[in-house]
C-alpha cells in the first residue's frame, strides 16, 4: 500500500458518519496528526449556495480559510469521505427518480496538493430523498438513507474510486404516532459499526435504530438478518454515533429532543437502551420549532455532543467511558440559527458548528477537561451549510 495512503486511512475522519478513529485512552490530539485539514461543506443549493464548498482548517489556532466553491453541484448536502482519503462522495438530496432527474448520488477525487474537486461519476440511490450517507471502513460500498423512500441501500465503490453497481435496497415497512412526520418509515441516518460488520440505521417515522449485518463478499446488505430497537413513541430518531471503544451507541431523537444511550454487542449488533435524557437545559421543554440535529462524540471518547434547531444550541454532555452514561454539562448557543450539523476534527481540539438558517459557520475550542466550548469569534461565511468533513492536507 503506498505510505501516503496508508497515512490517510488512520487520519480522515467523515464526520457526517460519526465514526471517531481515536481509541478512547489516548490523547485528543495526536503528536503525528496534520497540520492543517481541508474543510468540504454540504449545502443546500435553493438560494445562493452552488454546491460543494472547502476552507482550511489550521489546527494550531482554528483558523479557517475563506470559504471557495470547491465544485458546483445540486443540493449536495451530505458528505462522506473515502477512507484512503482520495475521494468524496455526496447525495443530491432532491433527487427524485420520479419527478426530478439526477441520480442521487455522485463520486468526486480529491486532488491531493489543493483539495479540488473533480466528478468521477454518479449513481442511482434506490428510492427519492436521500439524506444520508457513510462509506463502511474498508472502502467497498456507499451506504445510502432513503428518507423520501423509507429505504436503504448499497453501492458498490470500484479500486479508482468511482461507483459501481447499485447492490441492493431495503424498503421499511411501519409508522409511529406523530401525525405527519410518522405516517410512513424514514430512513434518516446510516453509520457503520467500527468493526464494519454492522450497519445501523435510525428511523424517524418508524421510531426504531434498524441493525443490517453487511456482506463483505458482495459489498451490500444482509436484508433477512436484520433486527431493530424500538425507541419511545414520537421519539423520531435522527442520527447516531459509536463511542470510540465500540460498547455503545448515542441515538439523537429530533421529535421529543432527546439523546438515548445504547450498550452494543460487537458479535451480535444488539442494542439495549440504557438511558435517555433531555438535549435542552434542566425543566426546559420542547417547544414548536424545537428539534434536533446532529450528534457527535469526541474522539476521546470523554464528551457527547448533540445539536438543537430553534434553541440554536449545542448540549454537552461528559460521558463515563466505562458505562457509557451521560451527565448534561452545558448548552452552549451557536450564534446562528438552525444548527443542522456540527464537526469535531479530528485531533478534538475544535468544533464547527454549521448554522444552515444564518449561512455562518462558528468556531468553537472545546476545553479537553470539561467538554465545554468557548467561541473563538471566528464566524465563517458558507451559505445554508448543512455538513462538513474533514480531509488531511498532505505535507508539502
Amino acid at each position: 500500500m503506498n505510505p501516503m495512503i496508508a497515512v490517510y486511512r488512520m487520519l480522515v475522519v467523515a464526520v457526517c458518519s460519526v465514526v471517531p478513529l481515536v481509541a478512547a485512552d489516548r490523547s485528543p490530539v495526536m503528536s503525528d496528526a496534520p497540520k492543517e485539514f481541508f474543510v468540504y461543506f454540504g449545502t443546500y443549493t435553493k438560494t445562493r449556495s452552488k454546491g460543494i464548498y472547502r476552507s482550511r482548517l489550521d489546527v494550531a489556532t482554528g483558523r479557517l480559510s475563506a470559504a471557495e466553491l470547491a465544485i458546483a453541484a445540486r443540493d449536495p448536502a451530505f458528505l462522506a469521505v473515502h477512507p484512503n482519503g482520495g475521494y468524496l462522495y455526496a447525495i443530491d438530496e432532491r433527487s427524485d427518480p420520479a419527478r426530478t432527474p439526477g441520480k442521487g448520488l455522485a463520486a468526486y477525487a480529491i486532488e491531493r496538493g489543493t483539495g479540488k474537486l473533480t466528478l468521477l461519476n454518479e449513481q442511482e440511490v434506490g428510492g427519492p430523498g436521500p439524506c444520508h450517507l457513510a462509506v463502511d471502513h474498508a472502502g467497498r460500498s456507499v451506504l445510502v438513507a432513503n428518507y423520501s423512500g423509507g429505504s436503504v441501500a448499497a453501492i458498490a465503490l470500484q479500486s479508482d474510486g468511482r461507483l459501481g453497481e447499485l447492490r441492493n435496497v431495503i424498503r421499511h415497512r411501519g409508522a409511529s404516532v406523530h401525525p405527519t412526520r410518522q405516517k410512513q418509515p424514514h430512513a434518516h441516518a446510516v453509520t457503520i459499526a467500527p468493526d464494519n460488520r454492522f450497519m445501523l440505521t435510525a428511523d424517524l417515522g418508524m421510531d426504531r435504530v434498524l441493525v443490517y449485518p453487511l456482506d463483505p463478499a458482495q459489498d451490500g446488505i444482509i436484508a433477512n438478518a436484520a433486527q431493530s430497537v424500538a425507541l419511545p413513541p414520537g421519539s423520531g430518531p435522527r442520527h447516531l454515533a459509536f463511542h470510540p471503544n465500540g460498547k455503545f451507541v448515542y441515538v439523537i431523537n429530533e421529535l421529543l429532543c432527546t439523546l438515548a444511550v445504547f450498550s452494543y454487542g460487537a458479535r451480535d449488533g444488539q442494542l439495549r437502551e440504557m438511558q435517555s435524557l433531555s438535549t435542552l437545559p434542566a425543566g426546559e421543554a420542547v417547544k414548536q420549532g424545537t428539534s434536533t440535529a446532529e450528534v457527535v462524540v469526541h474522539p476521546s471518547g470523554r464528551f457527547v455532543y448533540g445539536s438543537n434547531r430553534g434553541h440554536d444550541s449545542i448540549a454537552v454532555f461528559a460521558a463515563d467511558v466505562t458505562t457509557g452514561k451521560l451527565t448534561h454539562v452545558a448548552n452552549e448557543p451557536t450564534l446562528g440559527r438552525t444548527p443542522r450539523h456540527f464537526a469535531i476534527d479530528p485531533t478534538g481540539a475544535w468544533l464547527l458548528a454549521e448554522n444552515q438558517g444564518s449561512d455562518t459557520v462558528v468556531v468553537f475550542r472545546i476545553d479537553l477537561q470539561t467538554g465545554k466550548l468557548r467561541a473563538t469569534g471566528q464566524i465563517l461565511d458558507v451559505p445554508v451549510p448543512v455538513c462538513a468533513v474533514f480531509v488531511p492536507v498532505p505535507p508539502s
